[in-house]
């Protein structure tokens, strides 16, 4: 619980402005590890020079800051919002696990930048996301996706 308490408390400034957060973190997972780009098909296009302040980039990352704030929210309570989310990202879209991982680096460093999250508080973002990408890893594997 002090865990998801700690990201929580910064989790305000995420949710001042998820469309610029969360392009700021998609922008920079991109850039930062280009082979994930390619698991997004309506970003392959796009050219990094050409990514920040991009509005269909900045839509997906809001998506993606809203469902974890979902997650944090539930402070471990989130199976109900974790499974279908897993289940979608195994059947449809077929994300490998590694990507939640560097993700949630890119999210530590947006939320240390952007909401004043702490060395403590991001140790505490690195332990839920572990736990909640062990939920998902096993899901994937009830799922037989090999991700």
């Amino acid at each position: 619980m002090a865990d998801y308490d700690m990201v929580l408390k910064c989790w305000g400034a995420v949710e001042a402005d998820y469309t610029k957060t969360g392009g700021l973190v998609l922008t920079r997972l991109f850039k930062e590890h280009p082979e994930t780009q390619k698991l997004f098909p309506k970003f392959v296009g796009i050219a990094h020079g050409d990514m920040d302040g991009n509005a269909a980039i900045a839509s997906h990352g809001a998506t993606v800051l809203k469902k974890l704030g979902e997650l944090l929210k539930a402070k471990g309570g989130h199976a109900a919002i974790l499974k279908p989310l897993a289940t979608n990202h195994a059947k449809i879209h077929k994300i490998p696990i590694v990507n939640f991982k560097l993700i949630t680096e890119v999210i530590v460093k947006v939320m240390a930048e952007k909401a004043g999250l702490d060395a403590a508080g991001q140790d505490a973002l690195r332990r839920v996301m572990a736990v909640v990408i062990g939920e998902i890893d096993a899901t994937y594997k009830e799922l037989g996706f090999a991700g």
